[in-house]
C-alpha cells in the first residue's frame, strides 16, 4: 500500500494504478519515452493495469518485463469494464490515468483521477471527470514517483 497526504484532498491509501494505453501511455501504437522505466519502479509498490481497446494491435510489443498486467477490449464494454476493474479493486484504492470519452467513469471512479493530454489531446469529458491535469504520461507517473510535488 501507498500512502499519500495531499494538502486539501486528504489522506489516500493506494493499492492500484489503472490506465488506458492508447493516448495516456502511447502514442500512435508507441510507449512513450520513460513511461517503462518508471511502471517498473511503480510496480515495486503499486499493482499496475493498463487497460486499452489496443487500436494499432501493440499493446503486447512493449511490456516485456514490465510488471504491468494489459487487458484489452473492444468498444463500449471497454468503458464499462474500466470503471468495474477500478470498483472491483476498491476504487478508494486506485489511481487512474485516462484521456479520452472512454476513460470519464474510470477516471471518475477512482480515488485519484489524472487526465493525461498528450498529442492527440483529451476528451473535455476525461478533463472533467479527472482530479488533476498532466501534460504527459511521464508526469502523471511521476506524481507517484515524486509525491511532494503536488
Amino acid at each position: 500500500m501507498f500512502t499519500l497526504d495531499i494538502p486539501g484532498f486528504g489522506l489516500v491509501k493506494l493499492e492500484h494504478l489503472v490506465s488506458d494505453f492508447t493516448g495516456t501511455l502511447s502514442v500512435d501504437g508507441r510507449l512513450l519515452p520513460g513511461v517503462k522505466d518508471r511502471l517498473n519502479r511503480i510496480a515495486e509498490f503499486l499493482k499496475i493495469h493498463i487497460l486499452t481497446a489496443d487500436t494499432f494491435g501493440r499493446r503486447g510489443v512493449h511490456w516485456g518485463e514490465s510488471s504491468a498486467r494489459s487487458v484489452s477490449s473492444k468498444g463500449n464494454a471497454m468503458i464499462s469494464r474500466k470503471k468495474a476493474m477500478c470498483t472491483c479493486w476498491g476504487a478508494e484504492k486506485v489511481i487512474a490515468l485516462g484521456n479520452g470519452k472512454n476513460d470519464r467513469s474510470m477516471l471518475s471512479a477512482a480515488r485519484i483521477g489524472v487526465a493525461v493530454c498528450l498529442h492527440e489531446g483529451c476528451a473535455t469529458e476525461a478533463i472533467t471527470s479527472a482530479d488533476i491535469l498532466v501534460m504527459s504520461s511521464v508526469d502523471a507517473l511521476d506524481l507517484l514517483l515524486k509525491p511532494k510535488r503536488g
